[in-house]
């Protein structure tokens, strides 16, 4: 037997008009090609699906049958319908985000919230990227968008600028280091370094500065929270160094201070990475965009 979607949508009215007359009238056909659509369903079936002498028409245990599977199908493939309409126009999708920045969180959690009311039918989710390779999985499509501060010359995927930022040392005010102009790799020796718990390739201290001076701290106190950083530091139990902007927005107390490192500081610049084809759609052009205006308040401050 050969169920076709019209063939679901043909029982589904003629149980709802109680008629062919009227059942025709509402799929905007002639009652004799629905009368013959009928037929040909109740040959291939080799049983009545209508009661014929009944008034209203009533369907016959076998084409309740029918009408059941027409129930439990035709809403299914309208939806789906309406999903695929939403992917072809933008309105809808995925946007699955891992981090390379653990700072980035507090940054980008504003940005989803504006993107959600715009975009609430896209599918958002977070994934620490720091956990595992995230551009391998942006190519892989399990993820869609990646803040990264480490472009890379990748076919089909792009790295959009979003903010240049400067690592800060951050220390208390009592700390001896707080008397100092500017911080040196030399000066982490002897100190407790405070640090966001990932690997430290991944962190600006080591990557920029401490890895290429061959200098180790005398400890290393991981944390998951800036806040919780923040009071450490100013309690004196250590020293940290963190995003500018990071230490701006969360400025929780006066008894911390923070200083360049080097010199000539050390300045970052943070990436969305996406993949070539996705630049276009409407959801993403949206969420670069809010980006791009959460950054300058950022940078504005």
């Amino acid at each position: 037997m050969h169920i076709e979607f019209r063939h679901l949508r043909t029982i589904q009215a003629i149980h709802r008009a109680g008629g062919l007359a009227k059942a025709a009238e509402m799929m905007n056909i002639t009652q004799s090609a629905l009368s013959h659509q009928v037929k040909g369903l109740e040959d291939q079936a080799g049983v009545e699906l209508f009661v014929r002498r009944s008034k209203p028409l009533k369907l016959s245990p076998a084409g309740q049958r029918l009408l059941k599977l027409a129930e439990q199908v035709l809403p299914q493939v309208a939806a789906l319908q309406d999903e695929f309409s939403g992917l072809r126009d933008g309105s809808t999708g995925r946007m699955h985000i891992a981090i390379e920045c653990h700072a980035c969180f507090e940054w980008l959690f504003p940005v989803l919230e504006q993107f959600r009311r715009s975009f609430g039918d896209v599918d958002v989710d977070i994934r620490p990227g720091l956990a595992f390779d995230a551009l391998p999985a942006l190519l892989r499509q399990e993820v869609d968008l990646v803040i990264s501060s480490d472009p890379e010359e990748i076919d089909g995927v792009e790295f959009i600028e979003l903010f240049d930022y400067k690592a800060v040392f951050v220390a208390a005010s009592a700390h001896p280091l707080a008397k100092k102009g500017f911080i040196e790799a030399e000066d982490f020796r002897g100190e407790t370094l405070i640090t966001y718990p990932v690997e430290r390739t991944r962190l600006d201290v080591f990557s920029q500065l401490l890895i290429p001076a061959k200098v180790e701290p005398a400890n290393i106190r991981q944390v998951e929270l800036t806040a919780v950083i923040l009071l450490l530091v100013a309690s004196n139990r250590g020293v940290s160094v963190l995003p500018d902007w990071v230490v701006r927005e969360v400025k929780y107390s006066s008894d911390y201070v923070t200083r360049p490192l080097t010199k000539g500081g050390i300045t970052r610049r943070l990436y969305a990475a996406i993949r070539s084809e996705d630049r276009e759609k409407p959801f993403m052009r949206e969420l670069l965009g809010l980006a791009g205006v959460e950054a300058r308040k950022l940078q504005a401050v």
